[in-house]
């Protein structure tokens, strides 16, 4: 695999700072998503540090499944979220589920009962909402907070019997309801949930909370470099708290660092799953999306996600990143891979009156100038072919160069051809231009008798395979993520535009998630989506150009 992690990461430089003084011996690092969604491109980039931060120091990283809440969570997202993992280029060392630990957190949450750190709340969670106090003012106890040890005992092991109704007790931390950290108020570490889990079934009805669970998972599993994004750091305390009150043998430690924020798109699973719910997109794998799945659909590639994430860096500070950066990444990765190729989108069609009837001619062309190792195709050329709508024009500007009447363009790969005659139909709409060649001026022959100042791409008529092209614009509007009113207001209603065409003959060979690049149109990806035996479905990954630079080192 490529470079490994940015030199210039802090966490890289605290790890080599373990390692030489000693505190560790062995890197271990986990990715822990919940599944209750598909993952974005954010997750990629803790993906790719998580798994090349251990790689680079011949350590192991966890894939494990936060899976404390079944009410959101679902076997869908763990395989899909495994799928997206493999895909990028990683192989987990150890796959676990923290319901796997279940009973060791539960334990774990009886010995805090039995030290006096934890006791069984009858509170409702608006009620404890009111007690917990706000960011200014302290909270106040629970009348439920000094029950006896006995008590809590009882109460809980009769909450995991299933005696209570969901939401009719917890069990609460006994920290402290003044701690200027909100966190550190008395959390709640179990809830009632008479719900079924995707991978204990229906043996518990007690779960634990995110904030009690994650820690233990980190600290059973023995991870030395607990990797975060900015918004946990808060939670910080909680997280060593936890540890060292439930005397964990391992005593993981919490690393933050800020999280990926793009322009135009919403990074929040919440919001993903509303786009989904709300039948905006067409699932979670929707090209728009910036999911895994929705990236790799559209067709970006593994190699272009993790340079990527390397480029962007590991900073301290949250900052919003501009979208063409992971544009001008997919550009780099095709350019020497994705074979050229011709396709009409708007098709108009050409007949070319002085070339011989029922003759088709094959024409030679590189599959990628870039790459010449990639060879030669060659493509049928006849007396009628397929050229785009905007390269015609009956009044042209000045300065517009493509075919109008009298006007001589190239055929890319082909010849001149010269515009004499204009076909419409009663509504005054051109439907079919009439041309004549040059048979001297065939590519690769030399010719040097005259220049044309255009040059437009074509696909022969008779041999041409209907295709249909989906292109896409940014899904939301407005750069920033957090606007007055609902996100769903600032949806693009032209994110999708959707194009009936043609290819050339030799892409009836195309498979699913293929990758080529059309003549002046961009880099495309076979959709695998809608994509049948009879229908082609191309996805524009990206148009050809930017005016986006990497910023200089």
């Amino acid at each position: 695999m490529e470079n490994k992690v940015a030199s210039s990461s802090f966490i890289r430089n605290i790890v080599i700072e373990d390692l030489e003084n000693g505190k560790v011996s062995e890197v271990i690092t986990r990715f822990p998503p919940e599944p209750n969604g598909y993952l974005h491109i954010g997750h990629a980039k803790a993906i790719c540090l998580n798994f090349e931060l251990a790689d680079e120091f011949n350590g192991r990283t966890n894939l494990r499944f936060d899976d404390t809440n079944p009410a959101k969570e679902d076997i869908e997202f763990v395989e899909a979220i495994k799928e997206d993992v493999k895909w990028l280029g990683f192989e987990w060392d150890g796959l676990f589920f923290a319901s796997n630990y279940f009973e060791e957190m539960y334990n774990r949450a009886v010995l805090l009962i039995k030290k006096g750190k934890a006791y069984v709340d009858d509170l409702s969670a608006e009620e404890m909402r009111k007690l917990r106090g706000t960011l200014t003012e302290p909270g106040v106890d629970s009348p439920f907070r000094n029950r006896s040890v006995e008590e809590n005992l009882d109460l809980f092991d009769r909450m995991r019997k299933g005696e209570f109704k969901d939401g009719e007790k917890v069990l609460r931390a006994k920290i402290d309801m003044t701690s200027p950290n909100y966190n550190m108020r008395d959390p709640v570490l179990y809830r009632i949930s008479h719900t079924h889990h995707h991978n204990t079934g229906d043996a518990w009805c007690i779960y634990p909370m995110y904030d009690f669970a994650h820690p233990l998972g980190d600290a059973i599993e023995g991870v030395t470099h607990s990797l975060c994004s900015l918004e946990f750091e808060d939670h910080r305390p909680l997280y060593d708290w936890v540890i060292q009150e439930c005397e964990m043998e391992s005593e993981p430690h919490q690393y933050e660092f800020a999280r990926l924020n793009l322009n135009n798109t919403v990074m929040s699973k919440r919001k993903l799953k509303l786009l989904v719910d709300e039948n905006v997109v067409d699932g979670w794998d929707d090209p728009r999306m910036p999911t895994i799945a929705g990236l790799r659909r559209r067709g970006y590639t593994p190699e272009a996600i993790r340079t990527f994430a390397r480029e962007i860096g590991v900073a301290r500070s949250n900052s919003t990143v501009d979208s063409k950066m992971l544009e001008h990444f997919i550009r780099e990765d095709l350019k020497l891979k994705a074979p050229r190729t011709m396709a009409v989108l708007n098709p108009l069609k050409v007949v070319i009156t002085n070339y011989p009837e029922g003759q088709v001619e094959m024409l030679d062309a590189e599959i990628n100038p870039e790459n010449e190792e990639m060879g030669m195709r060659q493509i049928p050329f006849s007396r009628e072919i397929y050229i785009e709508q905007d390269d015609f024009m009956e009044n042209p500007p000045s300065k517009y160069f493509r075919l109008f009447p009298g006007n001589e363009v190239r055929l890319k790969h082909a010849y001149f051809i010269k515009c004499n005659d204009v076909i419409k139909d009663e509504a005054g709409n051109v439907v079919e231009i009439h041309c004549t060649y040059d048979p001297e001026t065939k590519s690769g022959s030399g010719f040097t008798g005259r220049k044309v100042k255009g040059t437009i791409h074509w696909v022969e008529a008779t041999q041409a395979v209907p295709a249909e092209f989906r292109l896409y614009e940014p899904l939301i509007l407005d750069e920033e993520e957090d606007q007055e009113g609902t996100f769903l207001d600032n949806i693009n209603p032209n994110s999708l535009e959707i194009v009936q065409g043609f290819v050339e003959p030799n892409m009836k060979e195309a498979k699913p998630q293929d990758k080529f690049q059309f003549f002046r149109h961009g880099y495309f990806n076979v959709d695998t989506k809608h994509t049948t035996a009879d229908k082609l479905v191309f996805n524009r990954i990206v148009s050809l150009k930017s005016s986006f630079e990497l910023p200089k080192a």
